[in-house]
């Protein structure tokens, strides 16, 4: 079981990050933030996922505009195991940071 930041990253341009992934036999509650260290605007997406390369079904944010300096905050994000936190930004200078619990799943009954 793991408490606190459970991943981090500074997305690169145009391409897709996968900043967290649930390991097996666990669930995760967490909260994602997204950070713009630029003064320019950037276009984000966020995806909840199976793989590291999200369906259209998995965005929960989709070419959002963040603001020079600003951040987007998501939280309450319950995952179960397997699933990827995956983050793309259209240019450099934007950083995904993933904090929260994770738990082992209970035993099947």
């Amino acid at each position: 079981m793991a408490t606190g930041i459970l991943g981090t990253t500074a997305l690169g341009s145009a391409t897709d990050a996968t900043v967290y992934t649930v390991p097996a036999d666990y669930f995760a509650v967490v909260t994602v933030n997204i950070c713009n260290r630029s003064t320019q605007s950037r276009d984000i997406r966020l995806a909840l996922a199976a793989a590291d390369a999200p369906t259209s079904a998995e965005y929960i944010e989709y070419n959002t505009e963040l603001l020079g300096n600003g951040s987007l905050e998501r939280g309450g994000i319950v995952l179960q195991a397997g699933k990827k936190i995956v983050a793309y930004a259209n240019s450099t200078d934007v950083n995904v940071v993933v904090y929260g619990i994770e738990t082992s799943s209970p035993a099947a009954v």
